[in-house]
């Protein structure tokens, strides 16, 4: 595995906690939660795509890490709009994690 992939492997796996307890979470919530709980799935398996992918050292890691990057942007501002703790926290993580994929994705 490449070494400088170290940053982006662990923001992916933090990104991925996030969603997952927030997908739970929000199944709790009224239906307004919605599109959290779909984007929350899609950045969740996103984040677990990149993670393997850089772990592999594939070819295709940038193109993974720059559509994870797209994906957690999205999660992150409809997290953000919620009120919710784990909305928030999710957020949190799925900016940082965009973040750190962009620079993978450079």
């Amino acid at each position: 595995m490449n070494a400088d992939y170290k940053e982006c492997i662990q923001a992916c796996f933090a990104c991925l906690e996030a969603c997952n307890v927030c997908f739970h979470a929000s199944l709790k919530e009224d239906e307004k939660m919605a599109k959290c709980i779909e984007l929350d799935r899609e950045c969740a398996e996103i984040c677990s795509y990149a993670v393997c992918a850089m772990q592999r050292s594939s070819i295709f890691a940038k193109q993974i890490c720059a559509l994870c990057a797209e994906i957690c942007d999205a999660c992150g501002t409809e997290c953000k709009s919620h009120d919710h703790q784990h909305c928030q926290d999710c957020a949190e993580a799925c900016f940082r994690c965009a973040e750190e994929c962009r620079k993978m994705a450079a």
